[in-house]
């Protein structure tokens, strides 16, 4: 359903258990033939599969809009970030993959890394095309085999992803798009064929899935929620400091884990930074994703806005004060405005919950020591950032104080093919990206030769 007027797009059957039984035996007889082939071939497909997706990224980009409600122009990006992670991996998995010697007493010894098997991949609306991507490109040129079960309102998107890999050559069975609820993942995992799961989405499901696998003794990886903290410290340039919020606050809607959550801001700045912050924020353009001036759509469904409606309502019945937005819009779509809430506390949704949509929680502490307690106080640890003008102090802070996967100094926190990216706590375990991200999903062997 096109979140942005309420009308129907497509219906899709979902598969029943026998044919996905199916699919998983031709995904797990490909595996046998995928793990064979060179690294060379593998990534000569993958290169082929980033050239696909920059072809067809307009496409993309307008299916990503009519399912979801990303404006079109975000949506370009992210099928070029696709094509990147394609090639970065085409280009970097032989050395990463490479055996590594270690001088023992055995006339040889050395660590190698062999694929695992068929790993399967839940995946979230939020960003239907990089999602997979992130985990695909690695994945599969590590020489596994995937099969993907993707959110159900972005088919269109899953169907897609599995054509992008079809046309670029890859051997049918190797990457698949499986059709199907949440309530026949459990299924899925118990398959012997199935020797892994990644998922990104919400705490909740991570720990369904964790105990499905944990269960079978099955590795998984979770990325799950964040309530990123972005700590802005008293030497800050706040111009610069309100628009890098307002920006990541604002991408996707506010629909994104690492998304800007909460604004921790010290209380001598803190008047003239939300001023600054609402400014940038009501300056943007919110309506119709297809429309190129749009800066931010619709949240991905009703009930999703409405929830979020429910977080806002509940904190300034508690005592928050709604400085901008905050009210449901009239008309058609799952529209929410740019929302700024301040006089946050511990206790309220909007101090405790993970917000996503286009809603700013404005804390403001005393000093330094208070910021960083704040920051860290919560149940997730995904990304963070800080501003100042200090930046020794800013990696001090950075890298031994605030407690997160990640934390981004003057700059918002994103995703980078050459970074690892995951989080702690409930914000999940395991990494993706980077040379960690590829050894995730192989069998760290010892090979030792007397």
């Amino acid at each position: 359903m096109n979140p942005a007027t309420h009308e129907v797009i497509a219906a899709y059957d979902e598969l029943a258990p026998e044919t996905t039984e199916r699919v998983i035996d031709r995904s797990d007889a490909a595996f046998g033939r995928w793990r064979e082939t060179s690294l060379a071939e593998r990534s000569t497909l993958m290169k082929k599969a980033a050239a696909i997706l920059r072809n067809r990224s307009g496409e993309f980009a307008t299916l990503m809009a009519l399912e979801m409600g990303k404006p079109v122009r975000q949506g370009r990006g992210e099928v070029e970030k696709c094509a990147w992670v394609c090639e970065y991996y085409a280009e970097n998995a032989g050395s990463f993959l490479e055996p590594e010697v270690v001088a023992t007493d055995a006339r040889k010894s050395f660590v190698a890394f062999r694929p695992l098997g068929v790993i399967l991949a839940v995946m979230p609306w939020n960003f239907p095309f990089w999602q997979v991507f992130r985990f695909a490109a690695p994945a599969l040129m590590a020489g596994n085999a995937g099969v993907l079960k993707h959110a159900s309102n972005v088919c269109g998107c899953a169907l897609a992803i599995e054509d992008v890999f079809a046309k670029a050559g890859f051997p049918d069975g190797v990457f698949t798009t499986l059709l199907v609820g949440s309530g026949a993942v459990e299924a899925i995992i118990a398959h012997p064929a199935v020797k892994a799961v990644t998922l990104t989405g919400s705490a909740p499901a991570g720990r369904a899935v964790a105990r499905a696998a944990g269960g079978l003794l099955k590795k998984t990886l979770l990325e799950l929620g964040g309530s990123d903290p972005y700590v802005i410290l008293e030497d800050a340039d706040l111009e610069k400091a309100a628009a890098i919020c307002a920006e990541s606050r604002l991408i996707n809607a506010g629909q994104s884990c690492i998304a800007a959550k909460r604004f921790i801001v010290s209380a001598s700045k803190a008047r003239e930074f939300t001023g600054i912050l609402i400014e940038k924020m009501l300056a943007t353009k919110m309506g119709d994703p297809l429309d190129e001036a749009t800066d931010m759509g619709p949240l991905a469904r009703l009930d999703l806005r409405d929830e979020l409606h429910r977080q806002v309502t509940d904190s300034i019945a508690k005592g928050a004060v709604c400085l901008a937005g905050g009210a449901i819009p009239k008309g058609r779509g799952a529209f929410y405005p740019p929302t700024v809430l301040a006089g946050i506390r511990k206790g309220m949704r909007a101090y405790d919950e993970e917000l996503f949509g286009p809603v700013a929680a404005v804390i403001a502490v005393r000093d330094e020591e208070e910021a960083i307690r704040v920051a860290n106080d919560t149940s997730f640890g995904l990304g963070a950032a800080l501003f100042t003008g200090d930046l020794a102090r800013g990696e001090r802070l950075a890298a031994d104080r605030i407690e997160a996967g990640s934390c981004f100094v003057n700059a918002f926190v994103k995703s980078d093919p050459r970074l690892p990216f995951g989080g702690i706590r409930e914000s999940g375990y395991g990494r993706e990206l980077s040379h960690f991200g590829i050894r995730e999903f192989v069998n760290i062997k010892t090979v030792y030769i007397a």
